[in-house]
């Protein structure tokens, strides 16, 4: 019988606009049980079709520099001229319960995310080219051409972290890049001094002298 574990892990997942790290943040989700994806805060409008508390928490900027203030931010970060953060109190109260929590965030959040836990376990999403990525930014409607090309220049900015991430996936074909996703987290589960802990009446049965 697989025991309950009473800390979640804490999994982030970076990446530059048009990895598809969103995409499989959302098939991740619906595959594995009991990972949950933390909304973050940000001082951006919404665009068409968001909505508050879904894709993310709107407030105004004075809002969030005041949480950042109080040390109720895990990380924040400033990309493009909008702020974006994770709350601090929500993903350590949904760890306490025992699920394991997501973070969907840029390079710069990764890293103040490292800093803060140094049991976080840090993916990053590659594109297959450059060329992909910028049809995929095209594709999908969002920006103008001036924001595109921010976007452009930004990845390979944030592409030249992939050093500090304990793994990388190549999001070329969807499928299998949701199937290296799936498998990082049963390893990371599995692993050794976490299920340990968890797994001691089970361990002292299976050790005790016949």
């Amino acid at each position: 019988m697989n025991a309950v574990r009473d800390t979640g892990l804490l999994f982030v997942i970076a990446g530059p606009s048009g990895a598809g790290k969103s995409s499989l943040v959302r098939g991740l989700v619906e595959r594995v049980p009991g990972v949950e994806v933390s909304v973050s805060h940000t001082t951006r409008r919404a665009r068409d079709g968001e909505r508050d508390g879904r894709e993310y928490h709107f407030v105004g900027e004075a809002s969030f520099l005041r949480l950042a203030d109080e040390g109720r931010m895990l990380e924040t970060a400033r990309v493009f001229g909008n702020w974006y953060g994770t709350s601090r109190d929500w993903v350590e109260e949904r760890r306490r319960s025992g699920a394991d929590v997501l973070l969907e965030i840029d390079w710069q959040g990764a890293a103040q995310v490292r800093e803060k836990d140094v049991g976080a376990i840090t993916i990053q999403i590659l594109p297959p080219s450059m060329e992909v990525l910028e049809r995929r930014l095209r594709t999908r409607g969002q920006d103008d051409r001036a924001s595109i090309s921010e976007r452009i220049g930004g990845a390979g900015r944030e592409l030249s972290h992939y050093c500090d991430f304990d793994y990388l996936v190549v999001n070329e074909r969807f499928e299998e890049a949701l199937d290296v996703l799936q498998a990082i987290v049963r390893a990371e589960r599995a692993r050794t001094e976490r299920r340990a802990a968890t797994m001691v009446a089970l361990l002292d049965r299976l050790l005790s002298p016949r």
